[in-house]
């Protein structure tokens, strides 16, 4: 079931990111960034802020356990929606999850009648870039540096974002 994550889940959804992007555990998924960076993705304060942040609507997949299984940040800037920490627990990744999460996507960007949906994503990912493609996102062009944050993460080489965009409605 997909629905809006709240403080009470923080603890469960830092667990469920930092165990799908970094550390030996992510390497069970195919969305890892251990060999990338490594640290952590998040910590307990950074997503209540981002959790809190009036604009981000936070989606949690919970499976009939109750367990977090995915999530999905949604934050309203201007007329687009960016997408951010698309999560599936490594053990489930390849099972449909991560597309289930970005139909939620459309429907939001939809409801709030938003002209499309962006998000960044590493540029040394060509898998995962593809995988965005084959569900209608394309490369804007726009190549953003990655500022990583010395708190969390140690970063193996020099890093960049391309910015992906599909167009809604």
């Amino acid at each position: 079931m997909i629905d809006i994550a709240s403080n009470q889940d923080i603890p469960a959804l830092v667990a469920l990111i930092n165990s799908a992007y970094r550390g030996e555990g992510s390497k069970q998924g195919w969305t890892t960034e251990a060999d990338l960076i490594q640290g952590l993705r998040t910590d307990e304060d950074n997503l209540a802020e981002v959790i809190n942040d009036p604009a981000t609507t936070f989606l949690k997949y919970t499976n009939e356990e109750g367990e977090i299984i995915g999530c999905i940040r949604l934050q309203q800037q201007q007329d687009r929606l960016y997408l951010g920490m698309l999560t599936v627990s490594p053990a489930l990744q390849a099972q449909g999850l991560g597309k289930k999460m970005l139909k939620a996507a459309d429907e939001l960007a939809l409801a709030k009648k938003c002209r499309a949906i962006f998000m960044t994503v590493f540029s040394v990912r060509p898998e995962l870039i593809a995988w965005y493609e084959r569900h209608g996102y394309q490369k804007t062009g726009k190549v953003i540096p990655f500022e990583h944050n010395e708190k969390f993460e140690i970063v193996a080489q020099k890093l960049e974002f391309l910015e992906l965009e599909k167009l809604i409605g």
